[in-house]
């Protein structure tokens, strides 16, 4: 059966199909690709199973799972069926490889980042984990989506301060949005704009590293 989101799967190197692995689906930024996303997660290969998902709107020289009407106004309905393609789309690839069902985390820049939030605050017990960089919760969502979040759910939350799409003030509403749900909630505001800088990257590895029971040092620059 050919899913319905064009993807790329990376399994660890002796991946054994008799046991289970961590995964993470991994969903990139307006205008981007899985591509970029496989590159950011490319540290992790080795413990995790890394599902990089393409958006299925074109959009410039790159996808979209979603269009807006304008910044932080996207168009409802393209939203809904992403939500809801999305969440097939991971119990689909949960039955297909050795996934852990007890550590799934959904990773995402700028609009893979709403989405990876919407999916932690719909799926329940489905999701263990998220990291949001960059990102910001509609309305809509907050006010009219049905929210089961995981009572366990671990949320990485990052923002840059010189953010020229969405202002530092959207991430620290996003983190407090989910303090509402969870207790492990880690924010990370930075200094930066909107990209990923070079701690961050260290930063949002180690956070999946440890919560998945992978490593237990902690390295510097994380707040709680």
């Amino acid at each position: 059966m050919q899913s319905a989101y064009i993807h790329e799967v990376r399994l660890p190197a002796h991946y054994n199909a008799d046991q289970q692995y961590p995964v993470i689906f991994a969903l990139h930024g307006m205008g981007s690709d899985e591509q970029d996303m496989l590159r950011l997660m490319e540290p992790l290969q080795s413990d995790f199973i890394i599902v990089a998902v393409r958006g299925p709107i074109a959009q410039g020289s790159g996808y979209a799972f979603f269009q807006i009407q304008s910044i932080g106004n996207p168009i409802r309905e393209l939203y809904d069926a992403s939500v809801q393609g999305l969440q097939q789309f991971i119990v689909e690839l949960s039955s297909k490889y050795a996934i852990d069902p007890s550590r799934r985390y959904v990773a995402g820049f700028s609009q893979g980042a709403i989405m990876a939030m919407t999916l932690a605050l719909v799926m329940g017990d489905a999701i263990k984990g998220i990291v949001a960089m960059s990102g910001y919760l509609p309305h809509f969502v907050k006010n009219e989506y049905t929210l089961q979040p995981n009572p366990a759910l671990s949320a990485f939350v990052s923002h840059g301060d010189q953010d020229h799409l969405f202002p530092l003030q959207l991430g620290e509403d996003n983190a407090n949005f989910f303090r509402q749900y969870t207790e492990h909630v880690t924010y990370v505001p930075y200094h930066g704009g909107h990209h990923v800088t070079p701690e961050l990257y260290q930063q949002f590895q180690h956070f999946l590293r440890t919560d998945a029971n992978l490593m237990t040092e902690e390295p510097k620059g994380l707040n709680s």
